[in-house]
């Protein structure tokens, strides 16, 4: 059971703890952020504006963010949905198993009963197709 290594766009590393928490801020808000959004969602980490533009550029170049000018600023959004990174995350810790199938066997065995459940849910509607 062999699968082609597989990564988000633009990104070779994980993300480092002010990145993650500023995709975590994207990934909650209802629409595209500004800086200044983003630092008054985060004003409990009492961040300066230009860390936060810094921060919101690098997830941008990195492939992360998407930006559109609105006036003279940015507004960033999330490239891909949390789900999307958290099944890309799954995938390559898969692809990177010696033995994916002792993998796959510890993982289902970690699942909650309910999270089996979906999982044999998904795999039915799937139906055995390799697509």
């Amino acid at each position: 059971m062999s699968r082609d290594r597989r990564k988000d766009p633009g990104n070779d590393r994980p993300l480092g703890p002010l990145e993650a928490a500023v995709m975590d801020a994207l990934w909650a808000a209802a629409e595209p952020l500004t800086v200044r959004q983003m630092v008054d969602a985060m004003a409990d980490r009492n961040l300066a504006y230009t860390t936060v533009m810094t921060v919101l550029d690098n997830l941008h170049r990195k492939g992360w963010a998407d930006r559109d000018l609105a006036g003279r600023a940015y507004r960033y959004r999330p490239r891909a949905s949390r789900e999307e990174h958290v099944g890309q995350l799954m995938a390559e810790a898969l692809s990177s198993a010696a033995d994916q199938h002792a993998a796959l066997a510890r993982f289902v065995d970690a699942m909650r009963p309910e999270e089996a459940a979906a999982l044999r849910e998904l795999l039915d509607q799937r139906g055995g197709s390799d697509s």
